[in-house]
């Protein structure tokens, strides 16, 4: 079950498996904005939210942390094009410019960045922020919020 909060952008889900449902609020804040991070400890849920996005855009790929590859490509039918990063083990922040994240971020397609803090100076200005907390019943509180 998902809650909403009194917070607008503010959602309480009773356990991770609910966390898709969140979606439709998300995206609701999300409005036209094309950088989203995920912020959050191991196992909070982040790539979890990252599918179910991706299932309502119908991305038909697989969806998986790129934790290796740093930036996994998907597509849906209609031939749009969403990133997905990880930057959970990147030592530095030049090694996301190597990869031209700059680039992608500025491309006007979907990307979704996890651990996107570790490269807080390449976010650009607008972006959406959804930061999950895992409570100690591992219930999440979710609060996103839309910068820029």
């Amino acid at each position: 079950m998902v809650k909403y909060q009194d917070v607008e952008g503010c959602f309480t889900a009773n356990n991770p498996q609910d966390l898709p449902s969140l979606v439709p609020g998300i995206l609701e804040i999300a409005g036209d904005c094309k950088v989203w991070l995920l912020e959050g400890p191991m196992g909070a849920g982040k790539t979890t939210i990252i599918q179910a996005i991706c299932k309502n855009f119908g991305v038909i790929d697989m969806v998986n942390s790129p934790t290796y590859a740093l930036v996994n490509e998907y597509r849906n039918p209609q031939n749009s094009v969403f990133y997905h990063f990880d930057f959970y083990r990147l030592k530095n922040v030049d090694e996301a410019r190597d990869i031209g994240c700059q680039e992608y971020f500025y491309s006007g397609d979907l990307c979704f960045i996890e651990w996107g803090s570790k490269i807080s100076a390449l976010i650009p200005e607008q972006h959406l922020k959804i930061n999950i907390q895992v409570q100690p019943d591992d219930s999440r509180k979710i609060i996103v919020e839309k910068h820029g």
